[in-house]
C-alpha cells in the first residue's frame, strides 16, 4: 500500500486508482479525448467523476509520435481556465498536470493541480525537478527516449526491462536527492517502444515493484492495440481493457485511461477475482 500527499489531501492506494484523460488539444492520438471549451470540459469531468476516477490528467500539448511542441505560454492558455474552474465545482477531486514545462508546473499548481505528470522525467526542462520539489506535490516520471518528435527512432534495447528499471534506480535517486518523495513511475508505454517492447514490459511490470514506488500504466488506446488488431483508436477500447486487466494482474497501481467507467469495472471485477 502507498500513500501520496496531494497538497495535504492524502490519497492511499490499496487498490489499483484511476486516472482520466482530459486533452485540451487539437491534435491529440484519439479524437474523442480532445476538448477545447471550458464547458466540453466541465462536462466529461463530471462524468468522469461520476464513473469513479480517482484523478483528472489535463494535458495541454499532444505528445503521440511526431507530435509537434508548443512553448510553455501557449500551454498555460489552453490549461489555466479549465484548472481553475475544475478546482472550483470539484474541490475534492485530484487534478494532474500532464506537462514538461517547469513553468506550467508551477502555475498549474497553484490554479489547484496537485500531481506533475511528466513525460520527460526533468530531461526537457532543467528547472523542472527542483520546482515540483518546491511546490512539494507528487511527481510522475515517465521512461521516454528522445522527443515525440523522433523517439520511435530511439526504440532500440538489447533487454527492454532492465534497461527501464535501470533508468529508474538512477532517476529516482535524482529526485530523492532533489527532496521529492513522492514519486511514480510510468514504463511509457509507447513511448520510443515497439508493440514487442511494450508486451514485454507488461509481461514483466512487477519488476519494477522492486523500486517500491507506484506504479502508473498508460496503455489506453495505444497504437500497440490498434495496429495489432488491424482497427482505430476509436475502435481499441475491448483491447485497452484486456491490457489494462493484465497490468493490474502485474502489479499496476494506477491505470491513466480515457474509458474511467470500463477502467473502474475492471478494478471492481478483479477485486472479486482476489478475495476467492
Amino acid at each position: 500500500m502507498f500513500t501520496l500527499n496531494c497538497k495535504g489531501q492524502i490519497i492511499t492506494i490499496d487498490e489499483p486508482l484511476i486516472m482520466g484523460i482530459i486533452n485540451i488539444t487539437p491534435d491529440s492520438f484519439y479524437e474523442g479525448s480532445r476538448f477545447h471549451t471550458v464547458d466540453s470540459i466541465l462536462k466529461l469531468a463530471e462524468k468522469m467523476i461520476a464513473d469513479g476516477a480517482d484523478i483528472l490528467d489535463l494535458g495541454g500539448q499532444s505528445t503521440r509520435p511526431g507530435s509537434d511542441r508548443i512553448n510553455a505560454d501557449e500551454e498555460l492558455k489552453r490549461l489555466l481556465p479549465a484548472i481553475t474552474v475544475l478546482h472550483q465545482q470539484f474541490p475534492e477531486i485530484i487534478i494532474s498536470i500532464d506537462t514538461y514545462h517547469a513553468k506550467v508546473a508551477q502555475e498549474a499548481v497553484h490554479a489547484g493541480a496537485t500531481i506533475v505528470n511528466d513525460i520527460s522525467s526533468g530531461s526537457f526542462d532543467a528547472a523542472m525537478i527542483y520546482t515540483v520539489a518546491s511546490l512539494k506535490v507528487p511527481y510522475i516520471c515517465m521512461h521516454m527516449r528522445g522527443t515525440p518528435e523522433n523517439m520511435q527512432q530511439h526504440a532500440y534495447y538489447e533487454q527492454v526491462t532492465r534497461e527501464v528499471l535501470d533508468f529508474f534506480i538512477t532517476k529516482t535517486a535524482e529526485l530523492i536527492r532533489a527532496g521529492i518523495h513522492d514519486i511514480i513511475i510510468d514504463p511509457g508505454f509507447g513511448f520510443a517502444k515497439t508493440p514487442a517492447h511494450n508486451m514485454q514490459l507488461l509481461k514483466d511490470l512487477a519488476v519494477l515493484n522492486m523500486l517500491e514506488k507506484p506504479i502508473l500504466v498508460g496503455l489506453s488506446r495505444k497504437s500497440t492495440i490498434y495496429k495489432t488488431l488491424g482497427i482505430t483508436a476509436e475502435e481499441s477500447l475491448n483491447g485497452t481493457t484486456v491490457l489494462n486487466t493484465l497490468a493490474i494482474l502485474n502489479g499496476a497501481h494506477i491505470l491513466r485511461v480515457h474509458d474511467v467507467k470500463e477502467a473502474k469495472e475492471t478494478v471492481r471485477l478483479l477485486k472479486l477475482y482476489n478475495k476467492n
